[in-house]
């Protein structure tokens, strides 16, 4: 069965999902489909706009809290957020190894708290996992129209955030829905909501 992931490097809580989701698949025998797009051309599209302080200052701790819960490193890169456009695209050249230049850049940001604006960093990033990271960097333009194309096809299953996960057509919103998406991914079918929406 297919796991639809959808992610953007610049989200902490898309890092920390992108922690669990191969020991998901294995669990499960789910057939991940990574699924990179522009968090904010999404929120561009739907009008979502900067968060308050107070939200901002409580998504930082539950950040730290899920960081330690799960055994992951977490690091709040220096001038967070950067734009995540470059290592997008270069990500998305990557083509079946997609997974592997996923794992590095999420890593390179938010483990090492690099800056992946910076070609230099991506390209280093990618070469460390075994990728041409060079070769990655430089193909990166060409993937401007397919980042763009990725991100409408995630407005168009109905992402309005990262991570989301999509089972079947049931949408899952947050690295902590997991718990519903492993289940729903051994066969559950969710209730509808009250109203039938």
């Amino acid at each position: 069965m297919a796991l639809d992931f959808f992610y953007d490097f610049v989200c902490p809580f898309a890092y920390l999902g992108s922690t669990q989701v191969d020991a998901l698949a294995a669990r499960t025998g789910a057939r991940i489909v990574w699924r990179p797009f522009l968090l904010g051309g999404i929120f561009k599209q739907i009008g979502i706009e900067k968060a308050t302080p107070a939200r901002a200052a409580h998504s930082l701790r539950d950040q730290a809290r899920w960081a330690e819960v799960l055994g992951v490193p977490l690091r709040l890169p220096p001038a967070h957020p950067r734009r995540t456009v470059l290592a997008l695209r270069a990500a998305i050249a990557a083509g079946d190894d997609l997974p592997r230049a996923s794992h590095a850049l999420f890593g390179a940001y938010w483990a090492d708290g690099r800056d992946l604006e910076d070609p230099a960093v991506v390209a280093d990033a990618l070469s460390q996992a075994g990728l041409d990271g060079r070769g990655l960097v430089e193909r990166a333009p060409l993937m401007k129209d397919e980042l763009r194309l990725r991100t409408d096809e995630a407005l168009a299953a109905g992402v309005f955030g990262a991570p989301a996960f999509v089972v079947r057509g049931h949408l899952f919103w947050g690295q902590d829905r997991i718990p519903l998406v492993e289940k729903a991914l051994r066969g559950w079918e969710p209730a509808s909501p009250p109203g039938g929406a």
